[in-house]
């Protein structure tokens, strides 16, 4: 299996798309103003205590406030505590961590209203995204995670994954991370460390305790409650982080800067694999030219479509998750409806499996297979969709088929579902549900290049069109477009683009920055 990354970065959001086999397996798209990320740290004061709950809301800067239970505290948080006073103590000098002392863990039955007051600064980490109407979840217990180790301040020991199998690996990682882990730290060794040389521990080690001391740092020399001390890296080196693994045969970015941030990254991790990470310079925009806008259109929605007319209903409701699995129109198999139930619902358990990781779908998940009477091809179809599973870095649990039919799965949620609309509204009647005459959409355009090119002075930019007009325009031996460039220049592109709806345009700089040229009409 091969697996590339294609990132597309624009000038409000990004978008990162994970391919397998050329197929859109994951996919995240995120504002590039979005400052909520799962792993950020802030320190934040207590705003309300919830006794009832054995919680209370902290103000981490978001319009609805963070969740923090007292058991989410962490064993450690008054050593967090003692030493968050004492770097806030001297605004000169910081208070060395190697010399901060451990004090005795919280207590488990404890309460609330009698570890923290209303006013009270802490030290807090997102451990969950804002999903709809609820704040940011957060702990106490802080941990910086790199691609071989997690870094946890005030932790007391080192713990190698359970992955790891071989008694021998485990002793001599205990061992080494022992050695060179600082002071009143603990570590967790991750599955990718096996087999790992002392060097490459050593050097990812020293930079997250790095990260941690510029935490501390910010603490030390600001005032400013809620301050953000600690922000994960972006999303696109976030993702590799944790994704990241040798089969992975190219990694493409249109935008130089997240280029040199990718390929830096990459060189501190795999330096044998940096050249994989290739700057995309091509006009055809990123997704279009590896497929994956196509993709993103056909995956999303409500109705997805496998193989042979069978589809699947995806529903989303506040409290959980339901698929319907449908035959369709597909022929009948020649071995009968048991046959044909099975091998639908295998196909199911294969597109589920892949719509799972890439609408990063959480919580519940109620699945309505089509009926078997077999109990061998019931346990079949739990079993594949186990298999299908496996490749989920998320935590999750899968029931096998209830006598109805029904297959229960869940799964960890960290951030929202990702929700993208597949449906396209009209650009030219704006919902009134008529428009102007199609034919003279071109004489449309061409008003709009004589703006721009004679009033604004752009004299080079890139028209993105619909791919069916851009063929319009590109048509014969003087086509369209060489009129327009004879009339008004060299420095008119079209750019054929599959994201935008039939008569539908975009206007781009030399520089790919977006230009509105929208008139008041469209806007309203």
């Amino acid at each position: 299996m091969t697996s590339e990354v294609v990132i597309d970065v624009q000038q409000k959001q990004i978008s990162i798309a994970l391919l397998e086999n050329k197929n859109l397996v994951e996919y995240q798209n995120e504002p590039k103003s979005a400052s909520f990320s799962v792993g950020n740290i802030y320190v934040a004061k207590v705003k309300k205590l919830m006794p009832g709950l054995n919680a209370c809301f902290v103000d981490v800067g978001y319009e609805r406030d963070a969740f923090l239970h007292y058991l989410d505290l962490g064993s450690q948080f008054n050593s967090y505590e003692k030493y968050l006073k004492q770097v806030q103590s001297d605004r000169k000098k910081l208070y060395p961590f190697s010399k901060a002392s451990r004090l005795p863990d919280l207590k488990k039955d404890g309460s609330v209203q009698q570890t923290l007051q209303v006013g009270q600064e802490v030290m807090v980490q997102i451990v969950k995204e804002p999903i709809s109407t609820k704040g940011p979840r957060l702990t106490g217990e802080l941990s910086f995670a790199g691609r071989f180790l997690v870094l946890i301040p005030f932790g007391d020991k080192v713990s190698v994954s359970s992955k790891i199998k071989n008694g021998e690996e485990r002793a001599r990682l205990k061992q080494l991370i022992n050695s060179i882990k600082p002071k009143n730290c603990g570590v967790i060794v991750r599955t990718v460390a096996e087999g790992k040389r002392v060097i490459e521990l050593d050097t990812e080690m020293k930079v997250l305790n790095q990260r941690w001391e510029d935490a501390v740092t910010k603490v030390q020399k600001t005032q400013k409650r809620p301050q953000l001390i600690f922000e994960e890296t972006s999303r696109a080196v976030a993702l590799l982080r944790d994704l990241f693994n040798p089969s992975y045969e190219n990694i493409y970015v249109n935008d130089a800067d997240v280029f040199k941030e990718v390929k830096e990254y990459v060189s501190l991790i795999a330096p044998e694999k940096a050249e994989i990470v290739k700057l995309y310079s091509g006009k055809v925009p990123i997704f279009d030219n590896f497929n994956v806008t196509k993709q993103i259109k056909s995956s999303f929605g409500k109705t997805i479509n496998y193989k042979h007319g069978a589809y699947l209903i995806i529903e989303h409701t506040e409290a959980l998750h339901v698929v319907d699995v449908n035959s369709g129109n597909r022929a009948r198999s020649e071995n009968g409806q048991e046959a044909n139930a099975l091998d639908v619902n295998l196909g199911a358990a294969d597109e589920l499996a892949r719509q799972l990781r890439l609408r990063d779908m959480g919580g519940i998940i109620v699945v309505d297979f089509i009926d078997m009477n077999l109990a061998e091809d019931r346990q079949m179809l739990y079993e594949r969709m186990c298999k299908n599973m496996q490749k989920d870095r998320a935590r999750h649990n899968i029931l096998p088929l209830s006598k109805f039919g029904l297959m229960q799965i869940t799964r960890q949620r960290v951030r929202p579902a990702m929700d993208v609309n597949v449906e396209e509204n009209c650009p030219t009647c704006f919902g009134t549900g008529k428009i102007k005459s199609s034919i003279l959409f071109t004489d449309q355009l061409e008003g709009k290049i004589d703006r721009l090119v004679n009033k604004i002075g752009i004299k080079k930019f890139y028209l993105h069109i619909h791919p069916y007009v851009a063929a319009y325009v590109n048509q014969g031996v003087v086509s369209l477009k060489r009129k327009w460039q004879v009339k008004y220049g060299l420095g008119v592109h079209v750019v054929p683009s599959q994201k935008l709806a039939f008569l539908q345009y975009e206007f781009y700089d030399a520089k790919g920055e977006f230009i509105d040229m929208k008139e008041e009409i469209e806007t309203k």
